[in-house]
C-alpha cells in the first residue's frame, strides 16, 4: 500500500503573531513553524500501517525551501520520503490542485490530510482533494483501519461518531483521535540521522491559480476589564448581565 501523508508548515501555537505592510502579510520573524498537530496524528497513524501493513510512507507539502525542515521531522519520524511543491501556498483551492498533480503521479492507494490546519483553519483541502482525484473521502476521521483494498473509518458526527465502509483510493481529512496523543512520536537522534539519508523530492508546480486573496489581517479585540461581583449579590449580577452586558 502506497500512502501519502498532506504536511501542512504551521505556526506553533505559542509562536506571538504579528503582522507587516498594513496588517496584510504575515510576519515570520522569530517564528517557530511545526508540522500541523492533525497532520501529525495521520502521520503517526501512517507509520502504523508501515509497521503493521508494510505500506511505504511519502510526505508532501506545498510550499518554499523554508518548509523543508518540517518534511526532514516528518522523514526523522518514519516516513520513507518526501516531495516538496516548489511553490507557496496561497489558498486551498491552489493547494489542493497541487496535490492532486502529486497524488495522480505517485499513484497512491490512500492520502491522509489533517481535517483543517491551524493557521487558516479552512478545512477545504481534504474534500477539494478528493474530488480531483476521483478518490473516496471520510472527514473528521477519528479510526481507520485498512484490509486489502477496503477501509473501515469512523469519523465525528453532529452528537456522536459515524463508522463507514469503503474501498481505496481514499482521502480522509484525520483529527485527534486517529491515533492518541501519548502515540505521537518524537524524533530521536537515530531517525535524524536517517532522515538526512532519505529522498526529498523538490517538483515544479502546475501553477494553479488561486481563487481567493488575503485582503488584510486582524487580531482579536483586547479583552475588556472584569467587573467582580460579591457571591452573595445576585441581583446586581443579574443586573449587569441583563443591562450592560446584554447576555441575558
Amino acid at each position: 500500500m502506497k500512502i501519502l501523508v498532506c504536511i501542512s508548515h504551521v505556526p506553533d501555537t505559542t509562536s506571538k503573531i504579528n503582522f507587516t505592510e498594513n496588517d496584510t502579510k504575515f510576519d515570520t520573524n522569530g517564528v517557530q513553524f511545526v508540522i500541523n498537530p492533525n497532520d501529525e496524528f495521520g502521520l503517526t497513524r501512517a507509520m502504523w500501517f508501515k509497521e503493521k501493513q508494510q505500506a511505504n510512507v511519502t510526505v508532501v507539502n506545498v510550499g518554499g525551501p523554508e518548509t523543508e525542515p518540517t518534511l526532514r521531522k516528518a522523514l526523522a519520524i518514519g516516513a520513507d520520503s518526501a516531495i516538496r511543491v516548489n511553490t507557496a501556498a496561497k489558498d486551498g483551492f491552489q493547494v489542493a490542485k497541487e496535490l492532486a498533480k502529486v497524488v495522480q503521479d505517485g499513484g497512491y492507494d490512500l492520502v491522509i490530510a489533517g481535517r483543517e490546519s491551524i493557521d487558516y483553519n479552512g478545512g477545504m483541502v481534504p474534500g477539494m482533494l478528493a474530488g480531483l482525484t476521483n478518490a473516496n473521502f471520510v472527514n473528521n476521521c477519528i479510526s481507520l483501519e485498512v484490509d486489502g483494498n477496503n477501509a473501515k473509518a469512523t469519523r465525528e458526527i453532529d452528537g456522536g461518531k459515524e463508522t463507514v465502509s469503503t474501498a481505496l483510493p481514499l482521502v480522509i481529512g484525520g483529527q485527534k483521535g486517529l491515533v492518541e496523543e501519548s502515540d505521537l512520536r518524537i524524533p530521536n537522534m537515530r531517525g535524524i540521522m536517517m532522515a538526512r539519508q532519505k529522498p526529498l523530492q523538490v517538483v515544479e508546480p502546475v501553477d494553479a491559480q488561486a481563487e481567493t486573496d488575503s485582503v488584510k489581517f486582524e487580531k482579536p479585540a483586547p479583552k475588556g476589564a472584569v467587573k467582580l461581583v460579591d457571591a452573595d449579590n445576585v441581583q446586581e449580577l443579574v443586573d449587569l448581565l441583563h443591562n450592560e452586558a446584554k447576555v441575558i
